[in-house]
Order: C-alpha cells, then sequence, then structure tokens
C-alpha cells in the first residue's frame, strides 16, 4: 500500500509518491535527499544516527563516500525547507552523532481523489477536495467511502507506486526507510587508549605501543573506519563516558581494555561497546609470555573483526618479532610521538641490531630522521641521507609497508625535488593504507607545492574528514596556500571556537591575518600562540614586547630568538627566511632562502605557497630558486 503523508509548516511530504510539495506545488528533490527526509520525518523527533543514514541510503552500493554524500543530502535538504543549520525549525544536527527531525508532523490519510480516475468512480458528492496546506484536516474529518470504491480508485495508484519503487527507488530503500533496524552494523570504531595496570609508569610506552598496533591491525583486518591514535590518545586516562566519547570521535562503538606488562609475562583484557545502547558486544583476556606480546594485536584484532563479520581480504600472519627488538619499537613510537627525534633514533637502532629484517623499525627510523630534519632539530644534509637509506632498507624488506613508500616519498620530494616520483610513492602508500591521514595530508602538500592548490585542497579535506583533530591547521593552511584568506579565516576560526586548546590555530589565523594586510588583528592570536609555546620565563619578555610595538615586535621578537640558537645548535634557515619576509627585509630573506635552497630545508619547496615571500615573486633570485627546484613558477 502507499507510504504515508506527512504534513509540516507548509509542506507536505507524500511518502508513497516519492513528493514534496510546499503550499501545494511540487518541489524538485534528488533522490537522497528525498529518501532521507522520508526517514528523518517517518521517525518524528527521534536521532537517526549518520551510521544508519548510511546503511538504509547506499548500503547497497560500493565505493561511495556516505560521509560526504550525508553532509551533501542534508544541505540540499536544508535549502529547499529554508532551514537555518544554527537556528533549526525542522533538521536538528546532534554534534557526533546524526540528525532529527523536529517540526511537529501531522500523518495524513492518502485521499483516493488523487487517482484521476476517481470522478468517474464516485458522485460528485463523495469527491473530497484537496485539503489547504495551512489548515490540514484530521484523519477524523476524511469521508468515508464503500470498500468497493476504496479499492477501486486505490488500485490503479497501488500498481504505479509500486512500479516507481521498484525502477526508481528500490524496494529494499523505501522499506528500510520507514521501518527501523535496532541494530544497524557497526561502521566506525574508537579504541581508547590501554590502561597501564603494570604498576610501573615505566611501561606507559607500552600500553601505548599496543594501543597503536591494535589501531593499524583492526585498519587492517576490517573493513571499519577506525579513528587515528592522535584523536584517541586525547581519551589517554580521561574515564569519561564512553558514549560522549563515541559522540566526539563520531564512532559506533568503543574499545577499551587495560594492560600488564611485568614479570616477562604481558596480560591484555579488551571488551567492545556499542556507543548508542552501552551494550557489550565483545569482550576477551590474553596471556603472553614476553616473546609472543607482538601477535597479541592481530590476533585481536581479527577476533573483533570476525565479531562484527567485517573481515578484510586475508592477510599472511605476523612475522615472529624478537620481543626485545619489538620492546625498542615501541619505546621509539612513544618518544618519537612526543616529538624526540634524537631519542627515537637510539630506540629504532637498537630494535635494528636486535632484529636487522625489522621493516616497521627501518620505516621508524627513516621517520624520525625526516621530522628531525623538517622540526629544524638537524641539519637536512646530515639527516635526509639517513631518512633515505632507512627508507630503501623497509621497502627491500616489506614493499607492502605503507610507512616505507611514505617516508621514501617525503626523501624524494623535500630532499632531491623529485615530485613525480615522490608523490607516486605517496600515493602508494594511500593505496596500501587507506586510512592513512599523514599520506593523503602530505599528498595535499605535494601537489600545493607543484601549483595545483585547488586538488590540494580537495585532498586535505579528505585527510580532515579522516582525521578531524590530528591537524585541524591543515586545511586553512591549504586554502592559505591557495590564496583562498577568506575561506582560510572562515574554516581556522571556526575550528578554534570549537577547541581553543589548539595552539596551532592560533598561529594560522595570525598568519591569516598578515596575509590579509590586517597586522593589528594578526597581533593577539601571535602573541598568545608564543604565551603558549614558550615557557613561562619567556612570558613577560613577549608581552612586553607586544605592548610596545604589536605584531612586527613579535615578529622580531622569534626573529631574535632563532639568530641566539643558532649560535649553538642547528637552526633552519628557512625560519629566518620566513621572519625577515615578514618584517620585509627582502635582502635577507633572499639570502636565507638560497641557503635553505643549498642545505635542501624541507621548507623551501614551498616558497609559491608561503604568502610570506608573495613580495619576492618578482625578483630575478626567487625565479632562480623556484627554476633550481624544477617547480613551474606560480601564475
Amino acid at each position: 500500500m502507499p507510504g504515508p503523508t506527512y504534513q509540516f509548516a507548509d509542506f507536505q511530504l507524500d511518502c508513497g509518491h516519492f513528493e514534496l510539495l510546499r503550499n501545494g506545488r511540487a518541489l524538485r528533490v534528488q533522490r537522497k535527499p528525498m529518501e532521507l527526509l522520508i526517514l528523518l520525518a517517518s521517525r518524528e523527533g527521534e536521532l537517526v544516527s549518520r551510521a544508519e543514514i548510511a546503511h538504509r541510503l547506499w548500503s547497497s552500493e560500493v565505493f561511495v563516500d556516505t560521509e560526504h554524500g550525508i553532509n551533501t543530502a542534508i544541505r540540499k535538504l536544508r535549502y529547499l525547507l529554508r532551514d537555518d543549520s544554527e537556528d533549526p525549525k525542522f533538521i536538528q544536527t546532534v554534534s557526533g552523532m546524526g540528525y532529527r527531525f523536529i517540526a511537529p508532523l501531522v500523518a495524513l490519510e492518502n485521499p483516493a481523489t488523487d487517482s484521476p480516475a476517481a470522478p468517474t468512480l464516485e458522485s460528485a458528492s463523495d469527491t473530497v477536495s484537496e485539503p489547504q496546506a495551512s489548515t490540514p484536516p484530521s484523519i477524523q474529518e476524511l469521508p468515508k467511502r464503500p470498500l468497493a470504491v476504496q479499492v477501486a480508485v486505490v488500485a490503479p495508484f497501488v500498481a504505479l507506486t509500486v512500479l516507481f519503487i521498484v525502477t526508481a527507488v528500490g524496494p529494499r530503500q523505501i522499506a528500510g526507510l520507514l521501518h527501523r533496524d535496532p541494530n544497524p552494523p557497526i561502521t566506525s570504531l574508537a579504541v581508547i587508549p590501554l590502561d597501564n595496570l603494570s604498576g610501573d609508569p615505566n611501561q606507559e610506552y607500552f600500553a601505548d605501543g599496543v594501543t597503536d598496533e591494535l589501531i593499524t591491525m583492526l585498519a587492517k583486518d576490517s573493513n571499519l573506519r577506525i579513528t587515528s591514535r592522535t584523536s584517541v590518545m586525547q581519551y589517554k586516562g580521561a574515564h569519561k563516558p564512553l558514549g560522549d566519547i563515541a559522540r566526539a570521535l563520531n564512532v559506533d562503538a568503543i574499545l577499551e581494555g587495560s594492560l600488564s606488562h611485568a614479570n616477562g609475562t604481558v596480560h591484555m583484557n579488551l571488551q567492545l561497546i556499542r556507543a548508542d545502547t552501552d551494550a557489550h558486544l565483545w569482550a576477551e583476556s590474553y596471556d603472553r609470555a614476553d616473546n609472543e606480546a607482538v601477535t597479541l594485536p592481530d590476533q585481536a584484532a581479527r577476533e573483533i573483526a570476525a565479531k562484527l563479520k567485517n573481515p578484510s581480504a586475508t592477510r599472511s600472519a605476523t612475522r615472529s618479532i624478537n620481543p626485545e627488538a619489538h620492546d625498542a619499537y615501541l619505546h621509539g613510537q612513544y618518544v618519537w610521538y612526543q616529538g624526540g627525534d634524537r631519542e627515537a633514533i637510539k630506540e629504532f637502532n637498537l630494535a635494528i641490531s636486535l632484529q636487522p629484517d625489522y621493516a616497521a623499525a627501518w620505516a621508524g627510523l627513516s621517520s624520525a630522521y625526516g621530522q628531525g630534519a623538517g622540526s629544524s632539530e638537524m641539519d637536512p644534509l646530515e639527516a635526509m641521507p639517513k631518512a633515505e637509506a632507512a627508507a630503501v632498507k623497509a621497502l627491500e624488506l616489506d614493499p607492502s609497508l605503507a610507512e616505507a613508500h611514505l617516508t621514501m616519498g617525503i626523501s624524494l620530494v623535500t630532499y632531491h625535488w623529485d615530485f613525480i616520483r615522490g608523490d607516486q610513492e605517496i600515493r602508494k602508500a594511500m593505496e596500501l593504507d587507506p586510512r592513512s591521514t599523514q599520506a593523503f595530508h602530505l599528498h595535499a602538500a605535494v601537489l600545493a607545492a607543484m601549483n595545483r592548490p585547488a586538488e590540494g585542497i580537495e585532498i586535505q579535506k579528505k585527510a580532515s574528514d579522516l582525521d578531524p583533530i590530528t591537524r585541524p591547521w591543515a586545511l586553512p593552511r591549504a586554502y592559505l596556500w591557495a590564496k583562498d584568506y577568506d575561506a582560510a579565516l572562515t574554516d581556522a576560526l571556526i575550528k578554534l571556537k570549537a577547541d581553543s586548546g589548539v595552539n596551532g590555530l592560533n598561529l594560522i589565523v595570525s598568519r591569516i591575518y598578515k596575509a590579509k594586510g590586517m597586522e593589528k588583528e594578526a597581533g593577539p592570536y601571535l602573541l598568545k600562540f608564543l604565551l603558549l609555546s614558550s615557557g613561562k620565563e619567556a612570558a613577560p619578555e613577549i608581552e612586553r614586547a607586544y605592548h610596545q610595538g604589536g605584531y612586527r615586535a613579535l615578529v622580531a621578537f622569534q626573529l631574535d630568538q632563532a639568530e641566539k640558537t643558532s649560535r649553538t645548535q642547528y637552526m633552519s634557515p628557512f625560519n629566518k627566511a620566513t621572519l625577515n619576509a615578514e618584517l620585509g627585509n627582502r635582502e635577507k630573506a633572499l639570502s636565507f632562502l638560497e641557503q635553505s635552497f643549498r642545505i635542501h630545508d624541507p621548507g623551501v619547496i614551498w616558497i609559491q605557497c608561503e604568502p610570506e615571500f608573495d613580495f619576492l615573486h618578482s625578483e630575478p633570485r626567487f625565479h632562480a630558486l623556484i627554476k633550481g627546484l624544477g617547480l613551474p613558477p606560480a601564475s
């Protein structure tokens, strides 16, 4: 039989005829927005999760970006309904969870006069006039008809409706829209950092390392969307309600647990919890000797994937890893994530000395050298050849290791300026690990360096969708590099308002304002960035500089600090070039850029993107740098 018809405000939604009317006039609505509107309206104020929407509307389709599809459908519905996301009257967004239809609904009987055959089958006195949109009749007000007349009137429309649904929409889709699945499938998962129950704070590295490996193995063993390590680490030791965490991370389920590592044994407890009902889906305990601990994450990930009926292609068994080498590798990862590149190098080298064929340790070593060169901690001429050699070795040992292709790509791009081959390696890492936000992020950055900023923005959007927490400044920077300063500022300010603790956003906002020629507005953000990133002892000097000279005085303060630091240790000449450019020191900026070019400072490949250098684009020395890098000149 035909689907229900709903009246709300000036609108009438006829589910059976797949039609939306405003004041009696039909509106043109595309298929997916209409299906979504039917689903939301049929639930009459009840929350509908994004996971359920994806399952209902896209379950039969493959290779579909459902996150983008949902956002697009919601945006189109709001346009049609003239709804405001900030002050909604129809569709309310429940952050991190889904949507609900909040307008009052009146369910109408489908009047038989919809059929063009009705006048010939009943007298004029039996004809029901179409109700006015502003005063919908109640069900009791609709006239009664003999059963035979009702059947005769409705039958043609039943046939037409069935034909329309089968050919245009599909029977499963409409049936699914009007009936809730009490247990929609789990499509996304977050692994909360394991609690360290060893009684020894020095074992935190081990608990964090196993958490990282669980995340990696789950991504390999299933088609689930797995939240990144950086996103979940903010909940380490937080002990917040799991429902709140799931909403914040926009996931369907949470994996939590604990780990004890002592006396040569490892004990791990895990439990999988459904976010919307808080129901326990799976739990397991594991006891292993140290020399078997490396297999734990892989085994647990396979069992979880099987439980959720979401396995990926079969993989080969985990290779045997020396337990001491594995322990050193976890140490290296732990300190590398905290920015301790030199300490990480020591730990990765220890792991390699214990097991020379440990591909992941070689890839970690390459990452540590590369990060050290990119963060001004190490001279690129010293660090980058070592990063490249480690990446080559990792690829020899395991050509399927995404991290190895990624580090090789970084080396080719930033050290050899081989943008084509380097980007190919980065895209290979994306292919091997489609959830690698770092690979997507670096691919976007390389496209920007190659004067393809619009493509870079789109790739960065995908990276930010995969992991909106790790690099909230990355999409504003992509807009900044594309010289779309208004879009950059809008995105950055929205994110900063949502989380004022992300200090990188203060820096990017200050840079955007400066690029727009608004130094006065840039000053407070740069001040906050410097106060949060410097020690307490530097705060009085920073504040004094700002009050005396505003934005430019803060830039001069940074330049003075960089000069002092360079007297005792390596300091990136590219950083000095940028600071001098901000102050308009043309000669010094060019000189430091040329020095950056000579030592292959990683930052130099983006000199056409950075707005601080725009005033140098007409300089012959700047043109020579671009030619030497092998980059197409900016238009």
